[in-house]
């Protein structure tokens, strides 16, 4: 696990340089779309339940506690057992992707994974952020659940996601995981991943999974990782079933327009059959002030569009990623919401959590609750 961190390399991993020269690649054959199951819910047993959560959170104890019962304050490790116990055994409920609609917000492992805080650092996002989240009307919480590690495969820190999907679900708060692929060994993704589907705690499931496509330093060579993206791609898709899986992609301005070699000739339609929903990184808060791409509204609504033609389906769900949080202007919220319901998006959001400025949440849920963005809402 990485032992320092800083903001800085957290904005690194999002590998936003601009580049002039294409690469050309050999051309790729397209895959056809594989008809992804229909909801078939799972019920389990509570006995079967309790061994899994055993599993997952190393044997500590969900003792039968109402679940009106306050929770109790103090490190998150040795109050967990209370914490999530709170939460009766669930019947897992259809996972569609009604998960990625509304109003959306995330979370990364360098705001809360102990590892990846650097020395003398603490979290800047817990568990107790949900209550706000949950104010500030957000109705779904992505959290980087999985990290690509040396030392661990799966979850990031047991105890804290099962504390944040538990009290995310008590909230009435959806809970997606995502996972940022190296393509360095596509089995070691797909491990990943895999694991982030097969994660239950007393029935208490991620609602959804996506994968951040934007990694290019394991792969230099756009042809490979390609390849290994399409690879890893279907691997999720044969493993994932009824759960939705959101594709998480640079937005076409970027890679199309204003930065042609980062990763020329993404293969769009080759991957369009495996994925259910669409999440571009519409961060107009990195280009240029002088630039006619510095817009909440021109960079989402134009990326959003020629996604779809690169997909060739101009239906195709969508979920608009604006950032950075503290970066951006009342005015750019305002014009970000605007081009979500231009677009016909199902949901949007503002990477992340943590550099939302209170002004910032008051606006977005204002926009979405009375303003434009109501119609985003889920019935």
């Amino acid at each position: 696990m990485v032992a320092e961190a800083s903001y800085d390399e957290k904005l690194a991993t999002l590998n936003l340089v601009e580049a002039v020269e294409p690469i050309q690649p050999s051309p790729v054959e397209a895959e056809g779309r594989r008809p992804r199951p229909g909801p078939s819910p799972r019920v389990l047993a509570a006995a079967l339940a309790v061994i899994a959560s055993f599993m997952i959170v190393g044997g500590l104890t969900a003792a039968a506690v109402s679940d009106d019962q306050p929770q109790q304050a103090g490190n998150h490790s040795a109050t967990l057992g209370a914490r999530v116990a709170q939460a009766a055994v669930l019947e897992p409920t259809p996972r569609t992707v009604d998960a990625y609609a509304g109003l959306g917000t995330w979370v990364d492992v360098f705001d809360y994974a102990p590892g990846y805080q650097g020395e003398g650092h603490t979290p800047s996002v817990t568990p107790d952020d949900i209550d706000a989240m949950a104010e500030a009307g957000i109705e779904t919480l992505y959290l980087q659940a999985a990290r690509h590690d040396d030392e661990i495969v799966g979850l990031v820190d047991d105890t804290l996601v099962t504390e944040f999907v538990v009290r995310a679900h008590r909230a009435r708060i959806d809970v997606v995981a995502w996972y940022l692929p190296t393509f360095a060994d596509v089995e070691a993704d797909a491990d990943e991943i895999e694991a982030l589907i097969a994660y239950d705690y007393l029935g208490h499931r991620f609602d959804g999974v996506a994968l951040d496509i934007e990694y290019i330093n394991s792969v230099p060579d756009v042809t490979r990782r390609n390849g290994r993206l399409m690879r890893l791609s279907a691997k999720v898709d044969a493993a994932a079933g009824e759960m939705p899986v959101g594709a998480i992609v640079l937005p076409p301005v970027q890679i199309e327009i204003v930065g042609t070699e980062f990763w020329p000739h993404f293969p769009w339609q080759s991957i369009s059959p495996h994925y259910d929903i669409w999440l571009p990184m519409s961060y107009w808060t990195f280009r240029n002030t002088d630039s006619e791409w510095y817009s909440g509204y021109t960079y989402n609504e134009t990326s959003t569009r020629l996604l779809r033609e690169n997909i060739d389906d101009p239906d195709a769900l969508v979920h608009g990623i604006g950032g950075i949080g503290d970066t951006a202007t009342p005015a750019q919220y305002s014009d970000f919401v605007d081009s979500l319901v231009d677009t016909e998006s199902i949901g949007g959001s503002i990477y992340d959590w943590n550099t939302l400025t209170a002004e910032g949440r008051d606006l977005l849920e204002a926009s979405f609750s009375d303003g434009a963005g109501a119609s985003l809402r889920r019935p």
